[in-house]
């Protein structure tokens, strides 16, 4: 049988796409339980990881996942955007608020899309949410069939998260935002981990370390992330974990318009800072008076002490970021 997505007759920017049981996420799970189902046959140690494709553009969830948002779509709330915002943002930003990755076909012009565009963008993105929620779910009850649940590490995470049209830009490229760097961050073992919700800040390079300290394995000498397993046991404190999280952006993206831009970030409980070094140019955000990162501080007088105080952070992380390796044999 074959399948083909189309776009959905409300907006050409949202589509139909295959159903549930043709779909790429479903592929990967079954292929997940088919090892899981086999492995618990031996008894060994073992470690599988899934990467599905999803939650991405082109949107596309089966259709049965959409329909459910299509009754209450005016409910569904409108991207984060302030107009008259980019005003004071880097020069990339504006760029792709005209057209993400400079304007190519079948991506998207903020302004040329309606608030039914809008909607229905976000309404098909929580869709494909929701058929991973699904899957996941069929993952855990194999591993309860199994008598696998209890002593199973389960992450559920993200490389990155999707811009959603907040700050009138889509898709993924040389940002900060909170809807793009804080992505989700669920880790399971009910035989060995406390159920909590922690507000440790915690970056992907600490996950080798947590797991090789949940295994009681050492770490690798190279390793420049922090184990959060005492956490996650109950037994460490959040508040001593990092003072900060660290991101870089460098050439990451050769289809986006300034492929060479190189931009760091520093985030700590309050403040980021992001420091655009192609064009000398930054942004700074009160994350306590303005969580919706609306209003750029980085030319702002009255925070011009904060402003170096995040910069020596900044630079401090950049410094730690250096090849730890070869290890040190002698004193000189």
């Amino acid at each position: 049988m074959r399948f083909e997505t189309r776009p959905h007759p409300a907006s050409p920017y949202a589509h139909i796409g295959m159903p549930e049981k043709a779909h790429q996420t479903t592929w990967c799970v079954e292929r997940a339980i088919d090892f899981i189902a086999a492995e618990a046959r031996t008894g060994r140690p073992w470690l599988f990881s899934i990467n599905m494709f999803d939650p991405h553009h082109p949107f596309d969830p089966p259709a049965e996942y959409l329909e459910r948002y299509l009754e209450r779509i005016e409910e569904i709330p409108l991207p984060n955007y302030v107009p008259g915002e980019l005003e004071n943002k880097p020069p990339f930003q504006q760029i792709d608020h005209q057209g993400a990755y400079g304007g190519r076909p079948g991506h998207f012009s903020f302004d040329e899309m309606t608030d039914m565009d809008h909607r229905m963008v976000r309404a098909a993105y929580w869709a494909m949410c929701d058929l991973i929620d699904s899957q996941v779910g069929r993952l855990l009850e194999v591993l309860e069939e199994t008598d696998q649940l209890n002593n199973t590490i389960v992450i559920y995470m993200s490389d990155h998260g999707e811009m959603l049209g907040d700050h009138g830009i889509y898709l993924k490229g040389p940002y900060f935002y909170e809807p793009a760097i804080r992505v989700p961050l669920i880790i399971s073992c009910p035989g060995l981990i406390k159920p909590q919700r922690s507000s440790a800040l915690v970056e992907l390079t600490d996950l080798a370390p947590t797991l090789l300290d949940a295994v009681g394995l050492p770490r690798h000498p190279g390793m420049q992330g922090r184990s959060f397993w005492s956490i996650l046991r109950g037994n460490g404190d959040p508040r001593h974990h990092r003072d900060d999280v660290y991101c870089e952006y460098y050439n990451a993206l050769t289809s986006h318009r300034n492929p060479t831009a190189q931009l760091t970030m520093v985030r700590t409980d309050r403040y980021k800072l992001v420091v655009d070094h192609s064009n000398s140019a930054g942004e700074l955000y009160d994350l306590a008076d303005d969580p919706g990162e609306n209003r750029n501080l980085w030319d702002d007088a009255r925070f011009q002490d904060v402003k170096m105080e995040m910069l020596l952070r900044l630079c401090n992380r950049m410094a730690w970021t250096v090849d730890p390796l070869p290890e040190r044999q002698a004193s000189w």
